[in-house]
């Protein structure tokens, strides 16, 4: 597979011309990014977005690493003077790695097997025997091979067969067939291993498991997968074993030719057949489960991701004074105020709830806060007495003069605060504050501007992920850092106010250029234009032309570099801007005001028609945020915990995380409920992602409370809910209680069909998010 072929292998994968393919391909090898080509190389790869030119990223090096493996195995076949034509052009239109290793297995050197000790015993003839003389007793022709090492007949016909089997077992032909025929066919069986009921209940549903192999869902082959590594049961892969096995034989045997009732065609049937049980259906297995576990890896990571860039996108309260709660009941309520610039400007802790119950203090203490720094939202983390916390301050606005407009109260994730206030980066902003306190500024900070602030966090650590622990681990990483990535060029990044943190995902920069231009920026007063950041030390041209389209200075001396036109575009805006007659600082912002001209009036030979709208729809709406506006969900009034929680409820809150099997929605009572994917909406729906997002302000209706276990099961349907003529299952939880420590707060899936509405709660709920 060459260049060309690569272009349109992945060409056809994600929708475009290999032509395309080639000129995304040729940007991306010199060095450019996935950001940056996507949005200002339109022309040259005829529009292909961020999400194709992910693919096309993943998809090359796949690729071009099956290309080297390729040219080793041609090489090594090549070097034991074993390629023949037919060889050769069998590796080159191999179009998967694993079609290529099973027609290298043959020539793969190996350990000293059974079949090499049949070769030197010299057997291989008695084999070639009975292929050919099928109507001859297999028996009578193996006394013609009996020698010192060959004690008798069945000792020759053994060696026979394992030549043959392992012939069978590295036939890249039958090898295919066989995994398409498994794919289709194969049953997952899930049995608990001896005496490990009481130690694995948590995995009790998958005590006596059995399902399609193609049908498995991620979620659900993750939970067996964990239950497996931890000894709890054990799996295997197999066709049916009353028709489907005996097909896998006849398969195997049809690949040795065509079988009559003879002597030989006896012998050679039954080899077939036990090369199938003890050789080939033990390599199936491993081949499905290794597939079994990549696809799921795979779902878990997207699923990770599309909930990431969801929170990522959540809409910023903007740059407004804030205070920020972590509450705590014994330890008190942390406390930190952050200007509108977010510069943490006071900490304390206050002690409303037992022991001490210094109420009166407390509402002094925030009062006094609120005045001193003109106080426009108060933020509260979602923790242990959250809305204690809420009530405490619902008393405080209460109190405030009529003259005095109330702050706006808003309860948020804590998600992920603790890891950052315990960081090496949160020691460094905030050397001398308490780690406790750290999470309260972070608190504060991720209500102004949640993509500022989570940035600061691991990824993996912010909560929203489906068994993130489980996966690849690399590939769980690449694929977040994309999603990072992404959402910060997406919504551009201030280049006089933004963190090292923040500007180290800024395509082009990195953590090294951040912390230079934050260095230099401290020494030298905020920038003046885009063109002051070649003073950076070590940011060159190359850097520039990826990083500043990206990058943002407000109210500087080049209008157009608080909007998303690349410097290399100035002119172009500039022409546009003439056009009107107007003064580009006039126009700028005003809706209509290129109403009079068309785009296709500046196309040159530089830039294209695509370059040419956006500029348009910049000028008109400067550096604009794809962010949603700011909205809050109101918690309802006596309701705190989930003793207060009644059948048939109507509730608002904020989805949380969104999985396969549903989404998660904070109600306010420290537990997250679940809407099952079957009570998202009145029709069918394949993806929760269809209706609802994380961070979602959303109506829901209580329909079943388990007290004990803590488990609510929601419904965001019309009809109300899980009672209207969903089919009834017995469906239990896979796991009780909270994650294991180390683990995702998700645990497995219902078994039921996707939008099968389980009527028993524990299949409503299974999986809830716990709250620390």
């Amino acid at each position: 597979m060459d260049a060309a072929r690569i272009a349109r292998t992945i060409a056809t994968e994600i929708g475009a011309g290999p032509a395309q393919v080639t000129a995304a391909v040729e940007l991306l090898d010199g060095g450019a990014t996935v950001p940056f080509v996507a949005r200002y190389r339109k022309e040259v790869t005829g529009g292909l977005d961020d999400t194709q030119l992910r693919t096309l990223a993943e998809r090359l090096t796949y690729l071009r690493e099956m290309e080297a493996r390729r040219a080793t195995i041609l090489n090594s076949i090549k070097e034991q003077g074993k390629l023949t034509d037919d060889l050769a052009r069998a590796i080159a239109q191999a179009e998967t790695k694993a079609t290529l290793e099973d027609i290298y297995l043959p020539f793969k050197p190996k350990r000293r097997t059974k079949a090499m000790i049949a070769r030197e015993n010299g057997l291989e003839p008695l084999l070639r025997k009975i292929q050919e003389n099928r109507g001859l007793d297999p028996q009578a022709l193996a006394g013609g091979f009996l020698t010192e090492n060959v004690a008798d007949a069945k000792a020759a016909l053994d060696g026979a067969r394992d030549i043959l089997a392992e012939e069978l077992a590295e036939n890249a032909t039958l090898l295919g067939r066989l995994r398409e025929f498994m794919r289709a066919e194969a049953q997952v069986t899930v049995k608990v291993s001896p005496g490990k009921e009481e130690a694995g209940a948590k995995f009790s549903d998958y005590f006596d498991h059995h399902e399609k192999w193609a049908d498995m869902p991620s979620h659900r082959a993750l939970a067996v997968l964990r239950a497996a590594k931890e000894e709890v049961v054990t799996i295997d892969i197999s066709p049916e074993a009353e028709t489907g096995a005996p097909k896998a034989e006849r398969m195997v045997a049809a690949s040795i030719g065509d079988l009559g009732e003879r002597p030989g065609d006896q012998w050679l049937r039954n080899v077939a057949g036990w090369t199938w049980r003890v050789k080939l259906s033990n390599t199936m297995y491993i081949d499905l489960l290794t597939e079994l576990r990549r696809r799921a890896h795979e779902d878990a990571i997207k699923v990770f991701g599309r909930n990431l860039k969801d929170l990522l996108f959540s809409a910023p309260a903007g740059a407004r004074p804030t205070i920020g709660l972590d509450p705590g009941i014994r330890t008190g309520v942390k406390v930190a105020v952050v200007d509108a610039t977010g510069k943490l400007v006071e900490t304390t802790t206050i002690y409303p709830f037992q022991p001490r119950m210094d109420v009166q203090g407390a509402e002094a203490a925030l009062l006094a806060l609120i005045a001193r720094y003109k106080i426009e939202l108060i933020a509260i983390g979602n923790g242990t007495a959250s809305r204690e916390t809420e009530r405490l301050v619902a008393e405080v606005l209460k109190r405030l003069p009529k003259t005095v407009k109330a702050p706006t109260k808003v309860v948020v994730s804590e998600a992920g605060a603790s890891v950052y206030s315990a960081s090496e980066l949160a020691a460094k902003e905030f050397p001398d504050l308490d780690v406790s306190l750290r999470g309260a500024a972070s608190i504060a900070r991720r209500l102004q501007d949640p993509l500022a602030e989570l940035v600061k966090i691991p990824p993996e650590s912010i909560g929203v992920g489906q068994y993130q622990h489980d996966v690849d681990q690399r590939q769980l990483t690449r694929a977040l850092e994309a999603v990072v990535e992404d959402a910060v060029n997406a919504v551009g990044v201030d280049l006089n106010t933004a963190s090292a943190s923040l500007l180290s995902h800024v395509v082009g920069l990195g953590p090294s250029l951040a912390q230079n231009i934050v260095t230099y920026r401290d020494a030298n007063g905020a920038f003046p234009s885009r063109k002051a950041l070649l003073k950076v030390t070590g940011l060159g041209p190359r850097a520039f032309e990826q990083a500043a389209g990206f990058l943002r200075i407000r109210e500087g001396a080049e209008p157009l570099d608080a909007s998303a036109v690349h410097p290399e575009a100035y002119g172009v805006a500039r022409r546009i801007v003439a056009a009107c007659g107007r003064d580009i600082r006039a126009l700028m912002g005003q809706s209509g005001a290129l109403a009079g001209i068309r785009a296709e009036q500046f196309v040159d030979e530089t830039f294209g028609l695509p370059t040419v709208r956006d500029i348009f729809a910049e000028l008109e709406k400067p550096g604009r945020d794809p962010r949603p506006d700011f909205v809050t969900a109101s918690f309802a009034d006596g309701v705190e915990s989930i003793k207060d929680l009644k059948v048939g409820m109507l509730l608002e809150g904020t989805v949380t995380n969104v999985a396969a099997f549903g989404a998660f929605v904070d109600i306010g009572v420290h537990q997250d409920g679940l809407v099952h994917i079957s009570q998202l909406a009145d029709r069918f729906i394949k993806d929760a992602h269809e209706v609802v997002k994380a961070g979602d302000v959303v109506k829901v209706r209580v329909t079943e409370i388990d007290i004990p276990r803590k488990r609510i099961a929601l419904s965001m349907r019309k009809d109300g809910g899980a009672e209207a003529g969903a089919r009834p299952t017995t469906e239990k939880p896979a796991t009780r209680g909270a994650a294991p420590k180390g683990q995702s707060k998700f645990q497995s899936a219902p078994k039921s069909a996707q939008n099968e509405a389980p009527s028993a709660l524990g299949a409503a709920l299974l999986n809830a998010l716990r709250k620390n």
